[in-house]
Order: C-alpha cells, then structure tokens, then sequence
C-alpha cells in the first residue's frame, strides 16, 4: 500500500493502472476510519482490481471553522487500518493541492442541496460537490462507494456524476451501526460516553417508524410525526429535522409507496451535530 499526497501523482497512477485495463474502485474518505468506513472499502475490494482511498478533511463543506478544527484526524491510524483490507492506495492530500492558490470554481447541484442539511448548513453541498468532482477528475474511477448515512450526499452525487457524465458508477452501501443502533459516524468519537449512550434514542424512533411501515403504515406525515414525537420527548437531544422524502429527489411524500422512500433525521447531542435515516419501500 502507498500514500500518495500530490494530485499529479494519484493521477499519473490511475493512468497507468487504466492503460493495464485495470477496474478502479475508490472510497472518500474523510478519515478518522470505522467500520462503516471499511464496509465501503470491502464493497470496492469486491468489484475492483486496484482500490484507492481517500483521506481529506475537506474545508469547503465546513460552515463552522470550529466544527473543521475539531474533525478527527490521524492518518496514522487509517494507513494501518487499511493496510489489513488490500487497499492499494491511500490517496491524503494537503488542501492546497486540492484548493490551489486563486481556486474559483465550485460545483453546485441545485434542488438536492437546498433542503435538510443544506438548509442547516449553507455551502456544504457546494463544498461536497466541488470537492467530489475534483477527485473523480483525478482519479476517474469505474466505481465510487458511498455509504447510506449520508443519504442527501448521495443522492447529490448521484445527480452530479450523471448531469456531468462522469463515467463512473457509483455504488451505496447500507448504513453500519453499533451495538445500539447509533449509525457509525466519525463525529460519534466527539461524544462522551454517556451523550453515545443517549444517542441510540435516533436510531429507536427511526426503527420504530420503520416498523409501522412495514405493519402497513403508509401515511408519510404520521411516521414524520411518529419520529418527532419520540425525540422531542428527549430533553437531552436538541432536534433540528425529521422528514419523510423520496431518497433519490429528496422531495417531501405524502404516501410510502414501493418506490423507496426515507425518513431522515437531523439531531444535536452533547453539541455534536448526528445525522441517520432508514430507508422504506426498497421493494420488499
């Protein structure tokens, strides 16, 4: 496995590798790795012959300058998680050489980034979609993993690569969580142990959402209500959202249909910022 750092190397390397006809399957990453994470890169071992992970903290979809300052770090740490998984690049570059000197150009995918977390947090879609296509231009991958925590983000990447005509497939993965349901995320390491602890109470009120839908509740607006109520009971949690929407246009429903819906939510605990969503009407 080998670090690379500098943009023109990575893509020198992806060059190389397609001129041998091999498949590219890459993971973004943002460090602080868990196994949410390496269910990404497990999925990319399955479907690619060299696999590439990347590990940036990006600044442009930080709207709190303390929020950027206290995201986990250590690179250390990730190298050799990912050593144990067959990965055969990480991929950490500086912010400069993702950012130069008089960067102007950002990408925005309007509609999909102006509703829940883009409504909470101004510029981060603009930040995340800017920044996935800085490197999918790099790298130009046959395969990009994404998890199903950040549901908006992939459907705004989803959007992105087809408008753009990326010739890369982008593949999601069901979200990990822990023992108590909590969705794996890096800021659950900001957590104390008891603000985790209460943090399972997100996952309990999507479950219990997720189990009136399958017992035939269709109704968007009582399962929204549902989820509310359940969490503003929690004086230890602040909530920001909870919506039922349709996972691919994030466009609020009335009725769950088969077609694949969402609930998502979007809490505070302790001052950490969760976000988690279950998904309804895969076709099951």
């Amino acid at each position: 496995m080998e670090i690379i750092n500098r943009r023109q190397r990575m893509a020198s390397i992806t060059r190389k590798l397609r001129r041998e006809n091999k498949t590219i399957a890459f993971v973004p990453t943002m460090g602080a790795l868990h196994e949410g994470h390496l269910a990404l890169v497990q999925e990319a071992s399955k479907r690619g012959d060299a696999v590439i992970v990347s590990i940036f903290v990006n600044p442009t979809q930080f709207n709190d300058p303390k929020d950027l300052a206290r995201y986990p770090r250590d690179l250390a740490s990730d190298a050799a998680m990912l050593a144990e998984f067959g990965v055969d690049y990480i991929y950490a570059p500086e912010p400069h050489d993702i950012y130069p000197e008089g960067f102007a150009t950002y990408v925005y995918v309007e509609g999909l980034s102006e509703s829940l977390e883009g409504a909470s947090r101004p510029g981060h879609f603009r930040g995340v979609a800017t920044v996935v296509t800085l490197l999918l231009n790099t790298i130009r991958p046959d395969f990009a993993i994404f998890g199903e925590k950040d549901a908006q983000q992939l459907a705004i990447v989803k959007r992105l690569t087809r408008d753009m005509g990326f010739d890369t497939e982008i593949i999601s993965v069901p979200t990990i969580r822990e023992p108590s349901g909590l969705a794996m995320s890096s800021r659950n390491e900001l957590l104390s142990p008891e603000d985790r602890a209460r943090a399972s109470a997100i996952y309990a009120a999507l479950h219990m959402a997720e189990n009136a839908f399958n017992s035939g509740e269709r109704n968007a607006s009582k399962l929204t209500q549902m989820v509310e109520n359940a969490l503003s009971a929690d004086s230890d949690l602040t909530l920001d959202y909870v919506a039922t929407v349709n996972a691919d246009t994030l466009e609020m429903v009335e009725k769950v249909g088969d077609t694949g819906s969402m609930i998502a939510v979007a809490a505070k605990i302790g001052g950490v910022r969760l976000i988690d969503n279950v998904r309804l009407g895969r076709g099951q």
